[in-house]
């Protein structure tokens, strides 16, 4: 399976998906905040990036981006809450592949994944 990095500053929500997803086979990494997401992507090389958009350190469109600079090829899908539709247009202007509205279904994020990892 695929080597996923879960992306949220909610502790709660990193191990609800991470659970989810290693229950599907996946391996999972994990990282708090955007800065951190762009370190654990260039040291683990994963797959597929799930990532929250508002985070503090550095928010998910900026570690998008940075992501996407170093690597154009990567498959990032966006986490967000409801109402924020404006950051969820820049962020596919930037790169991101999908996005996950909050709170989401298990069919809706599995879904998703298996879509960009084909």
């Amino acid at each position: 399976m695929a080597k996923i990095l879960v992306v949220d500053d909610a502790e709660f929500l990193r191990v609800r998906i991470s659970k989810m997803l290693s229950g599907d086979g996946h391996q999972i990494v994990e990282a708090e905040n955007g800065q951190r997401a762009v370190e654990v992507y260039q040291a683990e090389q994963p797959d597929l990036v799930l990532m929250d958009i508002t985070m503090p350190e550095m928010d998910g469109l900026s570690a998008l981006k940075e992501i996407r600079k170093n690597d154009p090829k990567a498959k990032v899908i966006m986490l967000t809450a409801l109402g924020q539709e404006s950051v969820v247009l820049e962020a596919i202007k930037s790169g991101a592949r999908d996005f996950i509205v909050k709170p989401f279904e298990r069919e809706r994020v599995l879904g998703a994944i298996s879509k960009l990892l084909g």
